[in-house]
């Protein structure tokens, strides 16, 4: 075989390895909590958190990309406070009747060496989208031993503006700003 040759064949080896690097992963929602804070009239924060959630998400450490795409249903808005709980549902905020889920795809993902630092992407919620960005504070992938696969995943925060996605109730007594925390753990599929 000729040199020109051999570096062929390795370049594509080489190419063919960077592509098995990427793997989906499907959310783990025992593993995985979408939860909320707002200030409550500038005294308290009120949190909450999402019950149901499924998703996918591809990566690839070593080509530093991927896709997550990621399903809440509304309706399992839980406060721990069961009238709070309705009234979040109603027309008011988050209108469960009409717009019984909220989606976040992304496909801009930011890498620390292999380790996925930040995800951009956009969430859909009642009927309007609009982009957000979640911060990795945490993230890691290990060898699950109950599971014998790769579970990946992390703590993920940002603050959105409710008021984009038309959620203007309450304003400005209840703010605008609202935190979401994402934890969450997908397995290798």
């Amino acid at each position: 075989m000729t040199k020109p040759s051999l570096i062929a064949l390795a370049l594509f080896a080489a190419a063919g390895l960077a592509r098995a690097e990427s793997a989906t992963y499907s959310v783990d929602p025992s593993h995985t909590f979408v939860t909320f804070e707002a200030l409550h009239f500038g005294t308290s924060t009120i949190r909450g958190r999402f019950d149901r959630k499924e998703g996918s998400v591809t990566f690839d450490r070593a080509a530093k990309n991927g896709k997550a795409e990621i399903t809440i249903d509304i309706g399992s808005i839980s406060t721990g406070v069961a009238p709070l709980d309705t009234h979040l549902k109603s027309k008011d905020f988050f209108n469960a009747a009409e717009h019984g889920s909220a989606k976040f795809v992304a496909d801009k993902f930011a890498f620390n060496g292999d380790k996925v630092s930040e995800i951009g992407g956009t969430l859909t919620m009642l009927g309007k989208s609009a982009p957000v960005t979640l911060k990795a504070n945490n993230f890691n992938c290990y060898n699950n031993p109950m599971f014998k696969r790769e579970v990946c995943g992390g703590d993920f925060e940002t603050t959105i503006a409710r008021s984009q996605w038309g959620m203007s109730y309450g304003l400005p007594g209840i703010p605008d700003n609202i935190r979401l925390l994402i934890q969450i753990e997908a397995i290798k599929q």
